[in-house]
């Protein structure tokens, strides 16, 4: 009878705290706003949908309850997204916000890297890598940029004057060559073996972290380690991810271990000599580190090498992608765009090779870059965790409440861009930009942990975009108008970029 008494009681106390929370969950939920919940599980069966669904369905009730909408999950989980841009401003500014616990999905992969840790050691991270995006380290990538957007646009010439076909699924090849080589110094040779495991594996972990975040166990890790037959999948692949990035830091460490040279010494690791070497990468960056007298090891070198992996190459894919799918939709943008890479490059434009200079007299096309960025932001959500009581708009939030920041919704906001759906890189004139408010555009986040690699974005988005209007004419597709938008890790198209071809003479 006392244990009886025991096990009940400690029931009734989980009870009691269960109704107390709900009830002043209640109370900021009717403050800002959403979906009416049904008991237990919240909002869920609200995404109850396809793929391309959920992100459409997130959209629309967004739209429908506002620029700041609670959202209820399984029992007591619960999510604030905001898009006004004075709460978007205090959740980036808090300085004890951690990243959503949404992105613990990524930790078998990712480890505590850059993405994913907090505190000192992000502080620690952030200031080591930093380096790794000089501009003279941005020049060596370039090139990188140059050859792989070559191959790319070799293999599409099968295509000219034929029938529709998707380019999607070309640019993630590209970019993830792109990445590799600028990464590890290795490619995977993606453009050519599509069929490559670790192509493979990527992909699948962009699928496993979506269905995971609208899984009834999302909320509860231990449970979903140990029951769920989607875990299992999970740590098979994170371990073939792991093994082939061990791989090639071992096999660097070995060429720098036969070459004298290859040590560079942190005294002088801001020095203009470091960037000299003949084509230095990210691996080489990391392992010519000291953190306090002390190498980086290959587990936290793995770390910051997964994670720029996992940043640069889905990412850009989008960027690019999206970019392609508007140029197919308004060809006198892609004109312009022509005639400035004739005014910049000359009449032997298709011969030259693109440097860092060169990129940066581009600006009619950075311009429409970044309207295809305000229309397709690559990640379209960002999260944060409150790890303390936090004020908006009169209301205090508890500690502990996930706040998703919408970039999506706060580009198409209708006050700052004027019929906002529409494609219109005019937005970025000088005289535009300079009325906006420093939360208004957003593609790289913003605040302290802003996007560390986007020059680096920049800069391949531009290669990518020249070489292959220099070389064709992008047309729509008959089924582009279908086009659904979707998202996982990032926003994607869901059934490709549907265009066609014509050689430019």
């Amino acid at each position: 009878m006392f244990f009886q008494a025991i096990i009940v009681g400690t029931v009734l106390f989980l009870v009691i705290q269960y109704i107390r929370e709900h009830r002043k969950l209640k109370v900021i939920a009717a403050h800002f706003g959403g979906p009416k919940p049904l008991p237990l599980v919240g909002n869920l069966l609200e995404f109850n949908t396809d793929v391309p669904g959920i992100f459409e369905v997130g959209i629309r009730l967004l739209k429908a309850h506002g620029p700041d909408t609670f959202f209820w999950g399984l029992f007591n989980l619960y999510i604030l997204v905001v898009s006004s841009p004075k709460n978007v401003e205090k959740v980036l500014l808090a300085k004890n916000a951690q990243k959503s616990l949404l992105y613990t999905f990524l930790e078998s992969w990712l480890g505590t890297g850059l993405l994913l840790s907090s505190g000192e050691k992000w502080f620690q991270r952030r200031r080591i890598i930093t380096p790794a995006f000089h501009f003279k380290i941005l020049e060596q990538f370039v090139a990188v940029f140059n050859k792989e957007t070559d191959v790319m646009v070799a293999n599409l010439r099968k295509h000219v004057d034929g029938k529709e076909f998707d380019i999607y699924s070309y640019v993630t090849l590209m970019a993830l060559d792109s990445i590799c080589e600028t990464s590890m110094g290795t490619t995977v040779n993606a453009q050519n073996d599509p069929d490559n495991d670790y192509v493979r594996n990527v992909k699948n972990m962009s699928v496993l972290f979506l269905t995971r975040i609208f899984d009834p166990l999302a909320g509860y890790p231990v449970l979903y380690e140990l029951i769920h037959p989607r875990a299992y999948k999970q740590r098979k692949i994170v371990r073939e991810l792991h093994k082939f990035t061990d791989s090639v830091i071992a096999e660097r460490r070995k060429q720098l271990s036969q070459d004298k040279g290859g040590k560079v010494s942190s005294s002088n690791q801001n020095d203009e000599n470091i960037y000299s070497k003949q084509r230095m990468t990210f691996l080489d960056l990391l392992m010519n580190i000291d953190v306090d007298g002390e190498p980086l090891d290959d587990i936290e070198i793995r770390e910051e090498v997964d994670t720029f992996m996992f940043e640069g190459h889905d990412t850009t894919t989008s960027g690019i992608s999206f970019s392609i799918y508007e140029l197919a939709r308004n060809p006198h943008v892609q004109d312009r765009i022509y005639d400035e890479i004739v005014s910049v490059l000359g009449k032997d434009h298709r011969e030259a090779t693109l440097t860092y200079q060169k990129l940066q007299e581009f600006r009619y096309l950075e311009m429409v870059i970044k309207e295809a960025l305000r229309l397709y932001p690559p990640v379209p959500f960002i999260g944060r965790h409150l790890m303390e009581d936090t004020e908006l708009d009169g209301i205090t939030l508890p500690a502990g409440v996930e706040v998703l920041i919408s970039i999506y919704m706060i580009h198409r906001n209708p006050d700052i861009f004027p019929d906002p759906d529409r494609f219109d890189p005019e937005r970025f004139s000088d005289s535009a930009e300079s009325k906006w408010g420093p939360y208004d555009y957003i593609p790289f986040s913003a605040g302290a942990r802003n996007c560390i690699g986007q020059r680096f974005a920049m800069l391949e988005l531009k290669v990518t975009l020249i070489k292959l209007i220099s070389n064709y004419r992008i047309l729509p597709g008959e089924s582009l108008r279908k086009l659904r938008v979707k998202t996982d890790l990032v926003i994607r198209p869901h059934m490709g970029v549907p265009v066609k071809l014509v050689k430019r003479e």
